[in-house]
């Protein structure tokens, strides 16, 4: 299993507003990817900061979600937004 945790951490509200227009179908389209167990991209208490959880099969699962994310609208509308993540893997889960 391969997962990554962290947060979305907006600068300004119009940062916060780019990832609410979009994060509902970011959401959608991992879940539907092939190898994704689950994944989770909720608002915290602080409007600025958004918790991610996102669980794969392995780590070539996760990759080609990074590949088809990095193309898509949410990839391109939050690319400067800055993400505050870790990675981890565990092998024969």
């Amino acid at each position: 299993m391969f997962e990554l945790s962290g947060y979305i951490r907006c600068r300004n509200e119009t940062e916060t507003e780019r990832v609410r227009l979009l994060v509902a179908e970011h959401v959608r389209l991992t879940r539907a990817e092939p190898g994704c167990l689950s994944c989770d991209i909720v608002e915290t208490d602080d409007p600025l900061v958004w918790l991610v959880v996102e669980r794969f099969k392995d780590r070539a699962a996760f990759d080609l979600h990074q590949v088809r994310a990095l193309k898509s609208d949410w990839g391109t509308a939050t690319k400067g937004i800055v993400r505050d993540y870790h990675l981890r893997e565990e092998v024969g889960v």
